[in-house]
């Protein structure tokens, strides 16, 4: 199932999520003109779990927990992660306001890159990626919103067709990848290879969990589509 669109209509402009859509395509942009330097960006800002676990020797490394999450590896890697937060983003900017959607956002992608860094401490495989902040945007998005309907393209007898899901299944059947793919990688990461960061994916998905469960606590149902 490929999301393309929700049906909860935003209350307000979302100027926090198009703003960060802005700033991952205007850093990505910039990687296309480093050309071939692009490697030493992504090892610069980067987060490299063998950095992170030695703050002696790296003591601003902690700073790449931030920076890596406006880097990517190419254009797929870009579009697709922009596209779930220009779907879900929205909405949980509604609830949780502009500066703390803001903060959230942040905090979720800290906790995914440490994630990576528990599960792979000796890596030297820089981390980029928007996905581990965004999974913590869907988890909310999910406890919040888990009866929305979302659009999503499901493969048909001769092509893709669109169907509309509960938010609950499309965000929960894709965070059971996630923890699929997540242990099935345990066995075979090292030091040196890299791959997709499935933990990340799963720490920033729990952190959102967490904070989707306190804010639906706090408002109950009121302001819940």
């Amino acid at each position: 199932m490929i999301p393309i669109a929700d049906e909860i209509p935003s209350r307000r402009v979302p100027v926090v999520t198009w703003g960060l859509i802005a700033a991952n395509a205007v850093i990505f942009l910039y990687e296309l003109l480093l050309g071939p330097q692009v490697d030493q960006m992504y090892m610069t800002w980067g987060v490299i779990p063998a950095h992170i676990t030695d703050p002696l020797n790296h003591p601003l490394a902690f700073l790449t927990l931030f920076t890596s999450m406006f880097i990517h590896g190419g254009w797929t890697h870009l579009i697709g992660n922009m596209l779930y937060l220009w779907i879900f983003g929205d909405n949980v900017e509604d609830v949780l306001g502009r500066v703390g959607y803001t903060l959230f956002y942040l905090a979720a992608g800290v906790v995914a890159g440490l994630a990576q860094v528990v599960v792979a401490p000796s890596s030297i495989i820089p981390g980029i990626g928007a996905s581990g902040a965004i999974a913590g945007v869907l988890a909310v998005y999910m406890i919040l919103f888990p009866t929305a309907p979302v659009r999503v393209l499901v493969p048909g007898y001769l092509m893709m067709r669109i169907a509309r899901v509960p938010s609950l299944i499309v965000l929960g059947f894709w965070f059971i990848i996630q923890l699929f793919n997540g242990f099935l990688s345990l066995g075979t990461m090292s030091v040196a290879t890299g791959g997709v960061a499935w933990f990340a994916h799963i720490g920033g998905f729990v952190a959102g969990l967490v904070v989707g469960f306190l804010v639906r606590i706090r408002i109950g149902r009121r302001g819940i589509w």
